[in-house]
């Protein structure tokens, strides 16, 4: 329904549920609009080799995401795209721009770093792009937008688009777009959900989630999980105990490197992870074909976090399965949630991972548990953590984190030298415990065993004067 208004330059508001395919709506006339390189009039261009186009989502993963996009609708027409964030160094992207880019898709953030180095230059942009805008008030970037939009020509064609749309980014569309066409892909009565994912909502114990997120990673069906918490250390936890119980699983959360938060996105989507245990804030990035479960471990903060959650999976006209779990204290958070999108899920059951309505309504095995390893076997997917500290003094010959495994089973060098002292301290207390009676023979006889106090003093006088201990007993 975009495309024809899209097309003809006129400004628009485009709202629809997540999942739906919001990116070709403005990416197919970004690229149509932008003049490439070898076309006649490239160089009757204002300022040839300037953006043309510049589309700002709110993190990195959607970035990358549009970017990928917008990549291959303008692969045949030869449209130069730049894809600018943080978290990695600053010369490809300054070498880039300085040999010519067609269209931009960054993070607010970036983007005005670069403007603030001279390199980036927007007053040339025919076409603006606001993509999921609302996560983007969500996040605080909206002084950032505000400041991108008055470097963009008054010309340009502005196009938002989004999800849910606050009283924020009405008043934004109203400041900075001309006229804007609104239009929406599904009626007013819409929970704005997609309606090929079955949703589940366990009332569940936080102790016995683990158990319950192993159990249904062996699911009938189960292929590609992502599992979203509220916190960043949560998700560490929870990816760490998954790998523990045989799992292959990598966390996704802002304390991570963008080298390894961009490894484990693409090995999640080359199937090499079953597992991606994400916040809030990576949930609008991930857009991977094949994911069959969205667990939601925690409840979410308000209706629009639980349906950008749970639009990861049913993507694309394809099926998926949607779990939360709800603690005993965020009850009255999720009776909220609940009427705000009218859902049916008012009164919840007490739910165990041995509980039958969970096994058949997931569709596990009996006798299934959470774990495909022995219980004390270590399997190490990754490099494993230093954090300086070595192993556990005191605890000799004790496996995993307090000796310090190694990758090949054996402990590392700090836990192996606290293990061994730990067992001779041990040794000598033990031989030390019991106090031996005093020889009944001549003094020289059986040895110095049975004089605990000449022992004492014989270290006492090498310790102070170096005296040889011959010499004392002489």
């Amino acid at each position: 329904m975009t495309l024809s208004v899209a097309l003809m330059g006129t400004d628009l508001i485009g709202q629809a549920r997540t999942g739906t395919g919001k990116t070709l709506a403005f990416g197919i006339p970004v690229v149509q609009r932008a003049v490439a390189q070898h076309d006649p009039d490239y160089d009757d261009l204002a300022a040839p080799g300037k953006p043309q186009a510049l589309v700002v989502a709110p993190t990195r993963e959607l970035a990358l995401q549009v970017s990928k996009d917008l990549k291959l609708a303008g692969s045949v027409r030869g449209i130069r795209v730049l894809t600018v964030y943080g978290g990695v160094p600053y010369e490809g992207q300054l070498e880039a721009l300085e040999s010519g880019v067609d269209v931009v898709v960054g993070t607010p953030g970036r983007l005005i770093d670069l403007m603030n180095r001279r390199a980036l230059d927007i007053s040339h942009v025919k076409s603006l792009v606001l993509d999921e805008a609302d996560e983007m008030l969500d996040l605080g970037f909206l002084p950032d937008v505000e400041r991108l939009l008055k470097q963009t020509p008054e010309t340009r064609q502005t196009m938002l688009f989004s999800a849910t749309m606050p009283a924020a980014i009405v008043a934004l569309a109203r400041t900075h777009m001309r006229h804007p066409m609104n239009i929406r892909a599904e009626s007013g009565e819409d929970n704005q959900m997609v309606p090929a994912t079955a949703q589940f909502i366990y009332q569940a114990h936080d102790l016995d989630k683990p158990e319950m997120l192993g159990r249904l990673l062996q699911a009938e069906g189960a292929d590609l999980m992502i599992v979203f918490t509220r916190t960043k250390r949560q998700a560490q936890r929870i990816s760490d105990d998954l790998e523990m119980r045989g799992f292959v699983s990598a966390p996704l959360h802002g304390d991570m490197a963008q080298a390894a938060r961009e490894k484990a996105m693409t090995k999640f989507r080359e199937g090499k992870l079953q597992v991606l245990v994400a916040t809030d804030v990576a949930a609008r990035g991930i857009d991977v074909t094949g994911v069959t479960h969205v667990v939601n471990y925690t409840c979410p903060e308000d209706e629009k976090t639980y349906v950008h959650r749970i639009g990861r999976t049913g993507r694309a006209g394809a099926t998926g399965i949607a779990i939360t779990f709800v603690d005993w204290a965020d009850l009255h958070r999720w009776k909220m949630i609940n009427k705000a999108l009218g859902l049916p899920f008012d009164e919840l059951v007490e739910t165990y991972s041995s509980s039958e309505n969970f096994l058949h309504d997931q569709g596990i095995p009996k006798g299934i548990k959470g774990r495909v390893i022995p219980e004390g076997q270590v399997v190490i997917a990754r490099e494993p953590r230093t954090d300086g500290r070595g192993g556990s003094g005191g605890r000799g010959g004790s496996g995993g984190r307090d000796g310090g495994r190694g990758r090949d089973g054996g402990s590392r060098d700090g836990g192996r030298d606290r293990g061994r002292g730990g067992r001779s301290e041990g040794a000598r207390n033990e031989g030390a415990a019991p106090e031996a009676p005093a020889s009944s023979g001549p003094a020289g006889e059986g040895g110095d065993g049975g004089r605990p106090p000449r022992k004492r003093n014989r270290s006492r006088r090498r310790t102070r004067g170096g005296t040889p201990a011959a010499s004392t007993d002489s």
